[in-house]
């Protein structure tokens, strides 16, 4: 008996590629906003040249004067133990500060002379580019 060999198979079936890509397109859709989270402030604008922010504590003072560590609410008092404590808990010594363009200068001060109080002498200032 003569067999004949199978011959090649020229359909290409995309049902599991078409499957994998819209698993990964809902779970694209769901994890996108939660990435850009933060809190919103109104940086003033400076016409120095910016740098990417890197690894670090990001201190944010909003429009109302309130303060946060790494996104979570924190009061002047407790600031200074917070940070330590988070300073200790990263590793890093970075401290990146954004403070709303209408926050009283003097509370930014306050802030600042915290955290310079604490050894850190790596602060950034965050601004937007101007024109």
């Amino acid at each position: 008996m003569l067999r004949t060999s199978p011959g090649f198979m020229a359909d290409i079936n995309v049902t599991n590629l078409v499957d994998v890509v819209l698993v990964l397109l809902i779970i694209f859709m769901i994890t996108a906003p939660m990435l850009h989270s933060g809190i919103e402030v109104n940086l003033p604008k400076t016409k120095a040249a910016t740098k990417d922010l890197g690894e670090g504590i990001v201190v944010v003072i909003n429009k109302g004067g309130k303060i946060y560590l790494d996104d979570r609410p924190v009061s002047l008092a407790k600031f200074g133990s917070r940070l330590s404590s988070l300073k200790k808990a990263k590793g890093t010594g970075t401290v990146y500060l954004k403070a709303d363009r209408e926050v009283q200068y003097g509370l930014v001060v306050d802030v600042i002379g915290r955290i310079k109080s604490l050894g850190i002498t790596d602060l950034g200032l965050v601004s937007e580019p101007g024109k």
